[in-house]
C-alpha cells in the first residue's frame, strides 16, 4: 500500500513537471511571438534604395540627378534666347552617344514675378510658386496631339494663337549628345531632315541590328522611318506620307516599334489608329490585330483606344501593348492571340510607354502621376519612384525613356520639355534600378 502511496506520488509530481515545463515552453513561444510583433512595431520593414543611408526620402528613386545635362540650347551659335521644345524621345546608344527628339524649340524665357490676375476672380495670381509653369507640349508645334485629332490640320491649329519664330522654331527636331550633354557635331546631319516631320514621335536603334540603323517615327505623317547611323541618308519609309489608313500601306498615327530576336518587328498604331501591325526584318508586312475600343474601361481582349506603347520579351516572344485610353497592358503572343491583360490604376494614373529590360521587367513611365513604375512580366507591382516639378530630377510628362550600358537613366518629357539624366547612386539596391538595355548584335 505504501509502495502504491509512493508510486502514485512520483506520477503526480511528473505530471506536473511536464506540466510546468509546457507551459514555461508556451510562456517562451508567446514571448517569442510577442517580442517579434512589438519588434515590427518598433522596427517596421525598411524599403530603401539605398540600404545603408541614415536620412533622406529617395525622392529620385535609386539615382542622383546629373543637373545640367544636356547643355543649354541658347550656348549654341545662333540659337541664343531659345530652349528645348516638348521632348518627345531618347536612346541612349551608350553613354556617350545619347539621342533626344523634341518637337522644335521655344523661347528661352525667365520666370516670370507671380502677379494678380484679378480679371479672373479674387485671389487668384500667377505662377504659382515652385510648380511648373509652362506646358512645353501645349507650347510646342504641332497642334492635335490628343488620341482622336485629326494630323492633317495639326500646323493649323497651332498657329491660329502661335506664331512660326516667334512662339517656336521648326529646328533640332533630332539632337545627339555626348556624357557630358555636349551636342554631337553629327547633329547637323539630322537637321535636313527637319523641314520633313511634322510631329516626330519615337527614335531606336533595334538590338538585333549591328549596323545600328535608326528608326525614327512621325505620327502626325504616319511614317516610320529608317536612316543610317550618321543621320546622312534615309533607306526605308514605312507607311504612306502624310495619308493615313489601317492596311499594309498605312498607319494613322504610330506611336513605338519594338523587335523580335528574329528582326521582325512590330509596331503600335496608334493615337488614331486601334492595332499592332507586325513586319519581318526586312520591313515587309506581315500581318495586324485590333478592333476600336470604347475609352476607360474597356475590358475585351484586342480592343484598344490609344495605342501607345509597345514591348517585346525576347525570351517567350511576347508582345505587351499599352492600351493607354484604358489604362492597361495587354498580352499577346507574337501572331496576335491574346494571352493576359492587367491595368496600371484608376486615373489620374496615364501610362504613356513602356519598356522591358534585360534582366526581365517591365518598366513604365506615367504622366499622370509622374512617376516611374517597375512590374513583373505578369503584372505584379514592384516598386516606383519620381516626382512632379520644373527642377532637376523632377518629371512632368516623361513620354520617353532609356537606359545606357552603364546604368545611367534618361527620360524625355513633352511638358517639361528636353530631357533629363539620371546616375545610379552609390550602394544602391540593383532591384531599385532600371535594368540594363538589351544589345545583342551590335559591335
Amino acid at each position: 500500500m505504501r509502495r502504491t502511496l509512493s508510486m502514485l506520488g512520483m506520477s503526480l509530481a511528473g505530471l506536473v513537471i511536464v506540466y510546468l515545463a509546457a507551459t514555461q515552453w508556451v510562456s517562451a513561444q508567446q514571448r517569442g511571438q510577442d517580442s517579434a510583433r512589438i519588434s515590427v512595431l518598433v522596427t517596421p520593414l525598411r524599403v530603401a534604395a539605398v540600404p545603408s543611408e541614415k536620412g533622406g526620402q529617395d525622392i529620385f528613386g535609386a539615382y542622383d540627378v546629373v543637373a545640367g545635362w544636356p547643355k543649354k540650347l541658347s550656348t549654341i551659335p545662333g540659337h541664343a534666347g531659345w530652349t528645348f521644345g516638348a521632348g518627345q524621345s531618347v536612346f541612349a546608344e551608350s553613354p556617350d552617344r545619347v539621342y533626344v527628339v523634341q518637337r522644335g524649340e521655344l523661347p528661352e524665357i525667365p520666370r516670370p514675378q507671380a502677379r494678380k490676375l484679378s480679371d479672373l476672380g479674387p485671389s487668384i495670381a500667377f505662377p504659382i510658386g515652385r510648380l511648373p509653369w509652362r506646358d512645353a507640349t501645349t507650347a510646342s508645334p504641332p497642334g492635335n496631339g490628343g488620341s482622336g485629332q485629326l494630323a492633317e490640320g495639326g500646323m493649323e491649329a497651332w498657329g491660329r494663337n502661335n506664331k512660326m519664330g516667334v512662339d517656336a522654331r521648326w529646328e533640332h527636331c533630332v539632337l545627339v549628345f555626348d556624357g557630358q550633354g555636349n551636342l554631337l557635331p553629327e547633329t547637323a546631319n539630322w537637321m535636313q531632315w527637319d523641314a520633313s516631320l511634322q510631329r516626330p514621335h519615337f527614335i531606336v536603334i533595334s538590338p538585333y541590328d549591328a549596323d545600328k540603323n535608326v528608326w525614327l517615327i512621325d505620327d502626325h505623317k504616319h511614317v516610320i522611318y529608317k536612316f543610317t547611323h550618321d543621320g546622312k541618308t534615309k533607306l526605308l519609309t514605312l507607311g504612306t506620307y502624310g495619308v493615313p489608313g489601317a492596311d499594309d500601306k498605312h498607319f494613322n498615327r504610330p506611336t513605338y516599334m519594338d523587335w523580335l530576336p528574329d528582326g521582325s518587328f512590330v509596331v503600335s498604331d496608334g493615337y488614331n489608329g486601334t492595332r499592332v501591325v507586325k513586319f519581318d526584318k526586312d520591313g515587309k508586312f506581315l500581318m495586324a490585330w485590333g478592333e476600336k475600343g470604347s475609352n476607360t474601361n474597356d475590358t475585351r481582349p484586342g480592343y484598344f483606344n490609344n495605342v501607345h506603347g509597345i514591348a517585346v520579351d525576347p525570351k517567350t516572344r511576347r508582345i505587351f501593348v499599352n492600351d493607354r485610353g484604358n489604362h492597361r497592358a495587354q498580352v499577346f503572343d507574337e501572331n496576335g492571340k491574346f494571352l493576359d491583360s492587367w491595368r496600371f490604376g484608376d486615373p489620374p494614373s496615364d501610362v504613356h510607354m513602356f519598356n522591358i529590360t534585360s534582366d526581365g521587367f517591365l518598366w513604365a513611365a506615367d504622366r499622370g502621376t509622374n512617376r516611374i513604375l517597375k512590374y513583373d512580366l505578369s503584372g505584379n507591382f514592384q516598386y516606383s519612384w519620381g516626382t512632379w516639378g520644373d527642377f532637376p530630377g523632377g518629371m512632368w510628362g516623361v513620354h520617353g525613356m532609356s537606359v545606357d550600358q552603364d546604368g545611367n537613366f534618361y527620360v524625355a518629357e513633352v511638358d517639361n520639355g528636353g530631357a533629363q539624366k539620371y546616375r545610379p547612386r552609390a550602394g544602391a539596391n540593383p532591384a531599385f534600378l532600371v535594368g540594363k538595355p538589351i544589345r545583342s548584335a551590335w559591335r
